[in-house]
């Protein structure tokens, strides 16, 4: 069976990138308790003290694989590729996915937008899901926002705050954004028209109509994310924390599986959960 015949009906051999990360492994594990998925091919970078070992080995399950660095070798064993790492790295990934016909789950956020439009070519030669948060939870509270956006267009305040674990090297995070444009686009409005990441010193007053971003980084914290909509007399907060990686695994899974009978195209979280 080729990529390009993978059937929904048929387990999907699926390859992991950043296989000795904390998603990786997360990951991994999604796949090895999966009864639709199963694991192909695990990688890492090449100076990655982990090549040469069992992905699963921290879960004392071995799955008879061994950790690689040859991204070709891997993919060729696979239907589908799940990227949670960082975008040049991604983007390696992808150029060879896309000559292979291997789909690829991207949860890999901080793209440049010179990436995100290759990104987009590549879509045309393989089916691929992008989105900055695989969470389930998460892709319903987008849904939420959508439609607060809508009823509460005037009158309201809208801050964006999420904070993260220390070792998160963007800011803000591609779910906040997500969070933004989402706000902004049922607003009628660009982004890019009404964010403010930063305030410093003597601001002057709230600006009328944007929309404002606070930083979190800390510790060990997964990933929370607060919207709030402040107007006159009230406050409307619409949050999503994430204890684990698990939601983002098992989402990342369920992309997969859409992504089966696709063999070109690009694809988001909200096309696999049928939110449009």
């Amino acid at each position: 069976m080729t990529a390009n015949t993978a059937s929904s009906s048929v387990r999907q051999r699926v390859a992991v990138a950043g296989a000795s990360g904390r998603m990786g492994r997360m990951l991994i594990e999604a796949i090895l308790n999966s009864s639709d998925c199963v694991l192909a091919a695990a990688l890492d970078r090449a100076d990655s003290p982990s090549i040469g070992t069992d992905p699963s080995a921290f879960l004392g399950q071995p799955s008879g694989l061994k950790i690689e660095s040859d991204i070709r070798a891997a993919l060729a064993k696979a239907d589908c590729l799940i990227d949670f790492t960082r975008p040049e790295g991604t983007m390696e990934h992808l150029a060879v996915a896309a000559e292979l016909g291997v789909k690829v789950v991207i949860g890999t956020t901080g793209f440049s937008e010179a990436q995100k439009a290759q990104i987009a070519e590549y879509a045309q030669k393989t089916a691929l899901v992008l989105a900055p948060n695989m969470s389930v939870g998460v892709n319903v509270t987008l849904k939420l926002l959508e439609m607060a956006a809508k009823a509460l267009r005037t009158g309201y305040d809208i801050e964006i705050v999420e904070a993260h674990h220390k070792h998160k090297v963007d800011a803000p995070s591609g779910t906040a954004l997500k969070m933004g444009e989402v706000i902004a686009e049922a607003q009628g409005t660009k982004l890019a028209d009404r964010a403010v990441y930063e305030r410093f010193g003597h601001t002057g007053e709230r600006k009328e109509d944007s929309i404002g971003f606070a930083t979190v980084r800390g510790g060990d914290i997964v990933g929370d994310h607060t919207v709030l909509f402040a107007g006159t007399g009230e406050r409307i907060e619409i949050s999503h924390k994430s204890s684990s990686r698990a939601g983002y695994a098992q989402g990342s899974l369920r992309a997969v599986g859409y992504l089966a009978g696709k063999t070109a195209g690009q694809f988001d979280m909200f096309d696999v959960l049928n939110l449009r």
